[in-house]
């Protein structure tokens, strides 16, 4: 029998027989994280695509955010005729989509049309790579993604039409923790976890956070691969249960200037024969750990700058890091503090490093593979994390910063060895030419603040 939400291939054909099932979307994400795939027949999937996959056009890993064709791929391009992939389900993803009639869900794997083989530049595919190397040892790891977002008074299509201005969040003051502005709110929010709840994710809390109109929703951790599937499920259930309501949320890292930007905080622990690897005696400042503790919190720490872009990948992520904002701004460890980039929580079992850096625009697949290949290359190069700091973060000036712009992390992606060795040249290229092309859609836009500071003064 599945869990509560998933669906074993018996489970979906007996549904599917009782009309309870006549769709199922076969998804995949894009470098933004979007979901994108096809909505099939119940029964064709049963008959056919279970059985054979499907397909997609290849330039749904090279396009905009427009859907617009972007050149300058070698992976796909006018030139090749952008053929097709092959979306292979992965069965292990498979259950109801509760906030939709009638409908299931399950997550593909991207793979060569010709081959077979993975799609290296596919998300999914990073990440699955990072957890082969792991379980290689002998080891599994756990990991838990924090989302936070706004919820707006506006339907999508209002926010479209009044041109993203003006428009109204679900709160008028400050509201973290605060009961009585979730309660205003628990209609959207408990419909929300209700669905997730009911389509394989185990809720935990959901609370008011520190912007107008901001919360949060948390979801049981997971092993990484499935957890990050479940973060991809979290984001599309959120979204069209708003617009079903008339209601808007946005993931964007900054919504708004002066506003508390949103997070998608990382929290992540190593497993080794049913104990967390990561539990030891030594002393590290407060906190006891174990060698490969204290070697994946100093490899995830180190490699930030080496792979900043699969964190914070658009133009926006950059806007969030600011000193005083409950933002990191600085590469530095600390227990239970929130200042640091990497907050260190928990003990003896629990203990777990939680690295506050991702906003929550980041692809999960991305962000989860980089955290992941960090602290493993700490592990294998035994490297040491710097001193546990205690104190105010933001006013520590001579630690690291993290980059400050897209343009400049990109820069630092494109010309790291460890990530070239780590996830592949072609991958490195290829991600390298989509965060450029994003910084370029930006550089060349007139922006809403232009005209306010230049229309009339200049």
């Amino acid at each position: 029998m599945s869990t509560k939400g998933f669906l074993t291939q018996n489970e979906l054909e007996e549904k599917v027989a009782a009309g309870l099932i006549e769709t199922v979307i076969v998804g995949f994400t894009d470098h933004y994280g979007r979901l994108m795939g096809k909505r099939v027949d119940a029964e064709y999937f049963l008959d056919d695509v279970l059985k054979s996959g499907t397909h997609g056009c290849n330039y749904l890993l090279t396009t905009d955010m427009a859907m617009e064709p972007v050149p300058g791929y070698t992976y796909a391009n006018w030139e090749l005729g952008y053929g097709d992939f092959h979306l292979v389900p992965d069965l292990a993803t498979l259950r109801v989509a509760d906030w939709l009639e009638k409908t299931a869900l399950v997550i593909c794997d991207v793979k060569n049309e010709k081959t077979h083989n993975a799609e290296n530049i596919a998300p999914r595919s990073i990440l699955k790579k990072q957890v082969s190397q792991l379980e290689s040892d002998g080891m599994q790891c756990f990991a838990a993604s924090e989302l936070e977002y706004y919820l707006l008074e506006n339907s999508y299509r209002q926010a479209f039409e009044q041109n993203y201005q003006n428009l109204s969040p679900a709160g008028y003051y400050l509201e973290d923790y605060h009961i009585m502005q979730g309660t205003r709110n628990e209609k959207f929010t408990s419909t929300v976890r209700r669905h997730l709840k009911n389509s394989g994710l185990q809720i935990e809390t959901s609370k008011g956070e520190w912007g107008l109109g901001q919360h949060e929703l948390n979801v049981k951790y997971a092993e990484v691969l499935p957890m990050a599937d479940n973060h991809v499920v979290y984001k599309q259930c959120m979204k069209e249960v708003a617009d079903a309501m008339g209601l808007s949320v946005t993931f964007m890292a900054k919504f708004a200037t002066g506003q508390a930007g949103s997070s998608s905080h990382i929290h992540m622990s190593l497993w080794k024969d049913g104990q967390n690897a990561f539990a030891g005696d030594q002393e590290f400042g407060p906190v006891k750990g174990s060698d490969l503790f204290r070697w994946f919190l100093g490899g995830w720490i180190r490699h930030v700058p080496d792979v900043m872009p699969f964190y914070a990948p658009t133009v926006n992520s950059y806007k969030r890091y600011v000193d005083g904002s409950w933002a990191p701004t600085r590469l530095a460890w600390s227990y239970d503090n929130r200042t640091a980039g990497f907050r260190v929580v928990g003990s003896g079992p629990s203990l777990r490093i939680e690295c506050r850096i991702p906003g929550a625009d980041c692809n999960p697949y991305l962000a989860f593979a980089a955290s992941l290949a960090s602290g493993l290359e700490g592990i294998r190069s035994r490297i040491e994390p710097p001193e546990c700091f205690v104190g105010d973060i933001y006013a520590a000036a001579h630690l690291p910063r993290v980059p400050y712009t897209l343009a400049e992390a990109t820069t630092l992606f494109e010309n790291s060895d460890f990530a070239k060795e780590t996830f592949g040249t072609e991958v490195v290229a290829h991600y390298t030419h989509f965060f450029k092309t994003e910084q370029q859609a930006y550089n060349t836009s007139v922006t809403d603040w232009e005209r306010k500071r230049y229309f009339e003064q200049i």
